[in-house]
């Protein structure tokens, strides 16, 4: 059964993309099937996976993202996946088994202009397909903007587990601290939606600490972060092993890179980058295997 994860924090700006895009490339680079849902509406990973051109039509044309599920009826879910979504220059799959569900711009209707029924929130009828769906991969992550609306609620409702990328400071500990007061009232709102068959509400399993400028001491910000975690394991608003990664992913120009040339960084050749390229490559790669070791 596939591992259904959400990448969230309140606060935006922590590299959320990137940790998530790199580290299903290092999943998928070690054999596993990995689906990719993009449910940011700025579709940053959509972007930087399909490259702005293939983006460029998808966005212009209005059909085959996320949204035409819930603005279209009849509309599968499966069909608007995009299979080895990493192309090399040939447009050839470069990098096999990393599918994409695509976002566009139009994601933020599902906000303001969207008319479900309430009987049938928007995450209840993503979650029934996805259903269909996961069983072809190991992992199903999600890449979620810093709120709970609906495009987040989504993720989150389909998810088993929440991992919280933070930088260190005190803005992702405020982020990281409004997550869960949001998540307990989404909780309660969607229980009455839960199948036996879903098993507990998805929980928060893990901090990670991305983005790390070099010569930076995190000893004092990652020491805060854990009281806060630990106060929330004890009243069991997180799961019960959940804890701070010991992978922390650091900064580099390579990944900066990596978005204009529409690869994740561990397709990147070792010319013409940065000279950490190696380093943060294996940060994404400890960081998966991590990941992997932290099954519920």
């Amino acid at each position: 059964m596939a591992r259904k994860i959400s990448f969230l924090n309140y606060k935006g700006g922590v590299g959320k993309t990137s940790l998530i895009v790199n580290t299903a490339a290092c999943l998928a680079a070690n054999g596993r099937r990995v689906l990719l849902c993009d449910f940011d509406t700025q579709s940053n990973a959509s972007i930087w996976l399909m490259r702005l051109e293939r983006w460029n039509k998808l966005n212009a044309g209005g059909d085959g993202s996320v949204y035409s599920f819930f603005e279209k009826n009849g509309i599968q879910l499966r069909d608007l996946i995009v299979r080895d979504v990493v192309q090399d220059k040939a447009g050839k799959p470069a990098l096999p088994g990393l599918d994409l569900l695509p976002t566009t711009f139009n994601l933020v209707d599902l906000e303001s202009e969207y008319v479900g029924d309430p009987k049938r929130p928007a995450y209840v009828l993503f979650q029934e397909q996805l259903d269909e769906i996961a069983k072809d991969y190991d992992y199903v992550l999600f890449d979620c903007p810093p709120n709970l609306l609906r495009a987040s609620q989504c993720g989150v409702f389909s998810s088993q587990e929440i991992y919280v990328p933070s930088n260190p400071d005190a803005l992702s500990l405020i982020g990281f601290t409004l997550l869960v007061e949001k998540l307990g009232r989404f909780q309660q709102l969607s229980a009455g939606f839960r199948r036996a068959s879903m098993g507990v509400p998805t929980q928060i399993r893990g901090i990670i600490f991305n983005s790390i400028k070099a010569g930076v001491d995190i000893e004092v910000p990652k020491m805060r972060m854990q009281l806060r975690l630990n106060q929330f394991k004890t009243a069991k608003r997180a799961a019960a092993d959940a804890k701070i990664f010991d992978t922390q992913i650091r900064d580099a120009m390579v990944v900066r890179r990596a978005v204009t040339l529409g690869l994740p960084v561990n397709l990147i050749g070792q010319e013409n980058t940065d000279q950490n390229r190696d380093n943060v490559v294996q940060d994404y790669r400890r960081l998966a295997a991590e990941i992997e070791r932290h099954e519920p």
